[in-house]
């Protein structure tokens, strides 16, 4: 945690231009932005992947990127959120982006290389996770 830039960045040891804390949520605009408004909103509670957060931690996350999106008055945009380095996770804290897609050239751009599913094994998988939710 002590080397964490977020963990930093929450704790005002570097400068962020902020657009919106609270106890337990922080907000901020992108220093390295895909496009205009790119946004990061991040749990104050420190951990680096999802599942490594209380729920509790999480509560506004989603609603403070929502209402960054509205002020911004953005049509378009992604929500993104990346757990692991094959999963393309940079920064070992849990971070939301809101980044706005003004046009085909601006914004994130990716590829979503759909494979055809065997119906069987989709039921098989369905019964696997419903059955450890329910344990959750």
């Amino acid at each position: 945690m002590a080397a964490c830039i977020f963990c930093k960045i929450i704790r005002g040891e570097i400068p962020s231009m902020k657009i919106f804390e609270s106890e337990k949520t922080l907000a901020f605009l992108d220093i390295g932005p895909l496009s205009r408004g790119h946004s990061l909103v991040i749990p104050k509670f420190h951990g680096a992947k999802l599942h490594d957060i209380p729920d509790d931690q999480l509560s506004e996350v989603l609603s403070v990127a929502k209402k960054i999106a509205i002020a911004q008055g953005v049509e378009d945009y992604n929500i993104l959120q990346n757990n692991g380095r094959i999963a393309h996770q940079v920064v070992d804290h849990v971070h939301f982006h809101m980044i706005p897609k003004p046009n085909e050239t601006e914004g994130l751009g990716i590829g979503w290389p759909t494979k055809e599913a065997d119906k069987g094994d989709l039921t098989k998988l369905l019964e696997e996770i419903k059955s450890k939710m329910s344990k959750m």
